[in-house]
């Protein structure tokens, strides 16, 4: 089976085991999704995550983070760029995601960052999606 779109995938499962209240989700492994899941974690909204090496798919276990009353911590996943429409953003177009209280997750020429790397770094790129 080909997977076209992996981050789309990903950000599906997550959403899918955050409405379930799953502690931990699996998900296809491949540098572009573990570049996403470990900026998701610097910035607070998963607890931890780590690679499997499974057979015939290597897997990333995702450690899912919840408040200290069960309420979520992510509120919404959404695909920004999708590979019929790249979405690329400047620096001074990057904007912010709910005044604040959310991110966005940027390909950059450094690597995968979050809009406020981005801003220290002084770098844009391509917006893969926006959390919150």
């Amino acid at each position: 089976m080909t997977m076209n779109d992996l981050i789309a995938d990903t950000l599906t499962r997550i959403r899918n085991a955050l409405r379930n209240r799953d502690s931990t989700v699996d998900v296809i492994r491949s540098k572009q999704t573990e570049a996403l899941v470990d900026v998701l974690k610097r910035e607070g909204y998963l607890t931890d995550w780590q690679a499997l090496d499974t057979k015939p798919q290597a897997l990333i276990r995702v450690y899912l983070k919840y408040g200290p009353d069960g309420e979520d911590v992510i509120n919404q996943l959404q695909r920004v760029s999708t590979p019929g429409r790249r979405v690329y953003r400047g620096l001074r177009d990057l904007g912010t995601v709910k005044n604040g209280l959310g991110i966005y997750v940027v390909s950059t020429p450094n690597g995968v960052l979050s809009d406020r790397e981005c801003r220290q770094q002084r770098v844009g790129g391509e917006v893969l999606c926006s959390v919150w």
